[in-house]
C-alpha cells in the first residue's frame, strides 16, 4: 500500500529543525534531502548535524552527493532505515550498497529523468528500493512529470518486488495517479512542509491514496 512521506530540504541547522519538528508529531517514516553543492547546486547541513526524534520510525537519507562513500562511516554511526544514492554519481554503487547492508540498514538507488531504467538492470539486484527522480534537485518545488511513470512498470517487469519511490512535485491533484501508478512512496516536501496546516495536509494526502 503506498504512503505518504514528509520530506525535509534544509540549507541550515535552523531550517532543518524546523522542518523536523513540523512534521514530528503526525508521521513515523520521513525522507531526509542531503545537499554536498556539488552534485547537487545546494548545500545542505553535515551528516554530523542530522538528528530526529524516536517518532521517526524509518528514516531514509537521500544522498544527493557526488562521493557518498567518503561518508560510509558517518551513515553507518546515524543508523537510518535507509541510504538513498544515484546511479549518475561515480562510484562504486554495489560495494556502497554492500557496506550498508552489513549494518542492516537498506539501500536505495535513485535515477534522474533522464536516466533511463535499463542503465541500472545490472545492479538493481544490490537495492532494496529505487527512487524515481522528477524534483528540481536539491529544492523544494519540483514538477512532477507523470510521463515517468513507464519506469515503475520498466522496472516492476523484471523485479515485482521492488519498493519504488518518487520525489518531486507531488501534490493533492497528482498524488491519487502516482500510487495507482504503482509508486509505493511518495516523498512530498512542499506541499506539506509549506501548508498551513502540515498536519492536513498529510491527512488529506494519505486519505486520498487510499481511496
Amino acid at each position: 500500500m503506498a504512503q505518504i512521506v514528509p520530506t525535509v530540504t534544509a540549507y541550515s541547522q535552523l531550517e532543518y529543525d524546523q522542518q523536523v519538528q513540523r512534521i514530528a508529531p503526525f508521521t513515523k517514516r520521513v525522507h531526509l534531502d542531503l545537499m554536498d553543492g556539488e552534485f547537487a547546486p545546494t548545500t545542505s547541513v553535515p551528516l554530523k548535524d542530522l538528528w530526529w526524534p524516536h517518532s521517526f520510525h524509518e528514516v531514509d537519507v537521500h544522498m544527493m552527493y557526488q562521493r557518498p562513500m567518503e561518508h560510509l562511516e558517518a551513515l553507518i554511526h546515524l543508523q537510518p532505515h535507509m541510504v538513498i544514492i544515484h546511479v549518475e554519481t561515480m562510484f562504486h554503487h554495489m560495494h556502497f550498497a554492500a557496506e550498508l547492508h552489513k549494518e542492516n540498514i537498506k539501500v536505495g538507488l535513485s535515477i534522474m529523468p533522464d536516466t533511463p531504467v535499463a542503465n541500472i538492470e545490472q545492479i538493481i539486484n544490490s537495492f532494496d528500493h529505487l527512487l524515481i527522480f522528477s524534483g528540481n534537485l536539491g529544492h523544494y518545488g519540483g514538477h512532477a512529470n507523470l510521463d515517468l511513470l513507464e519506469k515503475v512498470q520498466q522496472a516492476k517487469a523484471h523485479h515485482p518486488d521492488l519498493e519504488i519511490g518518487w520525489d518531486g512535485g507531488i501534490n493533492l491533484e497528482n498524488a491519487k495517479q502516482l500510487a495507482d501508478g504503482g509508486i509505493d512512496v511518495l516523498n512530498v516536501g512542499g506541499a506539506v512542509q509549506k501548508a498551513d496546516n502540515p498536519a492536513l495536509a498529510y491527512k488529506q494526502l494519505t486519505e486520498l491514496i487510499s481511496k
